[in-house]
């Protein structure tokens, strides 16, 4: 019975690194909702008090964060403040500051809107991405000026053989003085 009870931990461990490392891959992939999801279930299979569990509460605290539940990220977060590994204490406290910061009001004009590419059809050449001038721009963008090359003034200005004299003149005072020394 002892034999079953070891195998089933060591199975529960490995599916809950399976579940562990898909919910971070989802996190890093913009899907939120799926890395909760696996988060939760890997967070039911792991001893909660270990680093490993401390690490996986701290990704679902960062999940729920990013998928809009900001209250269930500082509920855990505060959880996670008494965790007996010292490093994933550390991180939820400093997680939870700024979770719970006050939120600042920006002007519309300081934010740029990042298009949802989800909805983006595959067929690139028929796709079109519009972006919204703000009103308080005035005028449109500069046009491109062109320069008409045969009115550069391409001589040269000699500048070139005045700093490589001056460059062989320090060098020829350097080796003398080398060599007088």
């Amino acid at each position: 019975m002892r034999g079953y009870a070891i195998k089933m931990s060591i199975d529960s461990t490995e599916m809950a690194r399976s579940l562990y490392q898909s919910g971070v891959v989802a996190f890093e992939n913009g899907k939120y909702r799926e890395a909760v999801e696996s988060l939760e279930r890997a967070n039911s299979l792991v001893a909660r008090n270990t680093r490993f569990g401390g690490e996986v509460q701290i990704w679902l605290a960062t999940a729920y964060e990013a998928a809009g539940r900001n209250q269930d990220a500082v509920d855990l977060c505060e959880q996670l403040k008494r965790h007996p590994d010292i490093d994933t204490s550390t991180q939820a406290k400093r997680l939870q500051y700024i979770w719970k910061a006050p939120k600042l009001n920006r002007p519309k004009e300081w934010l740029t809107e990042i298009p949802d590419m989800g909805a983006v059809s595959s067929n690139n050449d028929k796709t079109k991405f519009v972006t919204n001038v703000s009103s308080n721009t005035a005028s449109k963008a500069p046009e491109k000026e062109y320069v008409d090359l045969s009115q550069v003034n391409t001589e040269d200005n000699r500048f070139i053989w005045v700093a490589l004299i001056g460059v062989a003149i320090t060098l020829s005072y350097l080796l003398w003085l080398n060599f007088h020394a």
